[in-house]
């Protein structure tokens, strides 16, 4: 066995041992799924080619149709997100988690509450105050706020499982416009930062886990794309370059300068 083989398996095994858990649950992949515009080949996509291993269900939307559930698309082995999508007060966000509990969807959620029509930008203040009361009765909390420090924290003390800050508005594949306020959270939040909303490219995926992040939340990314399949293996391969260069331990940057990379002893014909 030569060397290199060698580091590739240690590489593999370390790899294989990264997680992260949320609540009582443990999951390996770091890609979720947010799944507003689903398709039964976009969960499939997911699932098979980026690995997901949790996937978010609007309450609201279980059953669009007569004959079709959502919930029968996603295989048994994925764990489910409810979400409160449509929620506008902390209150309403309540009764859809009771109702998503009641439905067999588990004990997770994830609070989405957004009164602004526009731009779907969450509401911190009543995010937290829903955390705070589902937190208490046991629910596994993932609330999705603007990342905002002082929220950030207010949701740690209320009970969240992981706070998910917007990296752009919700489906525009913006990418990282929040970016140093997400390192910021990075930096301050003892809990798993989960980057949803705007992800457009494996790139700013990538770049996201290269920051620290916990996981990646896309949905508009791979709906989108031209060859579904194709982006989600693209995302799971740029999440888990991120994830390894982030243990890594990156290297440092000059702030003016240059380093050589090889030693100068001279130049010729000096």
């Amino acid at each position: 066995m030569t060397e290199s083989t060698k580091s590739t398996k240690s590489i593999e095994e370390k790899m294989a041992e990264d997680s992260f858990t949320l609540g009582s649950h443990t999951f390996h992949s770091r890609f979720i799924l947010g799944s507003g515009k689903y398709s039964l080949e976009l969960i499939d996509a997911a699932v098979r080619y980026a690995e997901a291993e949790l996937v978010t269900v609007a309450v609201r939307r279980a059953n669009t149709k007569e004959k079709e559930n959502i919930l029968d698309y996603v295989p048994k082995t994925v764990t489910l997100l409810p979400n409160t999508s449509g929620a506008r007060t902390a209150e309403e966000a309540v009764r859809i988690a009771h109702l998503a509990k009641a439905l067999g969807c588990g004990d997770f959620i994830k609070i989405e509450i957004m009164r602004d029509s526009k731009y779907l930008l969450p509401d911190n203040n009543e995010t937290i105050r829903a955390t705070e009361m589902l937190a208490k009765e046991g629910f596994v909390v993932l609330p999705y706020m603007y990342p905002d420090l002082y929220a950030a924290r207010a949701l740690v003390d209320a009970g969240a499982a992981a706070v998910m800050p917007l990296a752009a508005p919700i489906g525009s594949n913006k990418g990282l416009a929040t970016k140093e306020f997400l390192q910021i959270l990075i930096d301050e939040i003892d809990l798993p930062i989960i980057v949803d909303a705007g992800i457009g490219k494996p790139s700013e995926a990538c770049a996201a886990m290269e920051m620290g992040a916990a996981a990646i939340m896309a949905n508009t990314a791979l709906a989108t794309a031209g060859d579904v399949p194709l982006m989600a293996s693209a995302m799971r391969d740029a999440i888990r370059a991120g994830r390894k260069a982030y243990l890594s331990g990156l290297g440092r940057v000059l702030t003016r300068g240059a380093a050589a990379s090889d030693p100068l002893t001279g130049f010729l014909h000096d």
